[in-house]
């Protein structure tokens, strides 16, 4: 069953289609009308205006904290009873480092605040960090798909596996829109979008 969208869409195989369609071209707008520039790195309302520009055309949920507990896996993102609280938190931390940033990155993965749709959101939101903080952004086709996966599933554990990948996936070309765009082509890419959705209803 595909997700309630806006569209009219019942197959999930078609509203992917359609959702990877719209939200690249939302991405690509978010990059070329100076929107980015003018949201504060780190803070989850940042966070909440990317995903509600990427996603408003496709889901009324765009921009809104999930209503849902969500699972991937054997690993449940964070409660709802406790998740106001956790993003909270994670707006107070800092990110003046590269440590401090995907430290951040990582606990904002486990709040997993939005029905669908956090981690295209989030690697859009963590570059943005990136670039504010230490002039550089991640290059997402120096990423290995499956080693990334792995590690941010480790992560909340130990995050010396998504430092290590991350780390060495920096460019200091933080304004090419080539650049960018590979960023979010690689998020369909990351996500195995076509073959498990983000969460599942516990």
């Amino acid at each position: 069953m595909a997700l309630e969208n806006k569209l009219g869409l019942t197959s999930s195989a078609d509203l992917a289609r359609e959702e990877e369609r719209i939200s690249k071209k939302k991405a690509a707008e978010l990059f070329e009308n100076g929107v980015l520039d003018k949201l504060e790195p780190g803070k989850f309302s940042s966070l909440q205006a990317i995903h509600k520009y990427l996603f408003d055309e496709i889901y009324d949920f765009a921009g809104k904290i999930r209503t849902v507990n969500l699972a991937k896996g054997n690993f449940r993102f964070a409660p709802l009873m406790y998740l106001e609280a956790a993003l909270e938190n994670i707006d107070k931390m800092p990110q003046s480092t590269f440590d401090e940033i995907v430290e951040k990155y990582v606990e904002m993965n486990i709040a997993h605040p939005f029905r669908e749709g956090n981690g295209r959101s989030m690697r859009i939101w963590l570059d943005l960090m990136f670039k504010a903080e230490l002039r550089k952004v991640v290059d997402w086709s120096r990423v290995d798909k499956e080693d990334y996966l792995l590690a941010m599933e480790r992560s909340p554990i130990k995050d010396i596996e998504i430092k290590y990948l991350l780390k060495n996936a920096l460019t200091d070309d933080i304004n090419s829109r080539e650049v960018y765009m590979k960023g979010i082509d690689h998020s369909y890419y990351y996500e195995g979008y076509t073959t498990f959705k983000t969460g599942e209803l516990l």
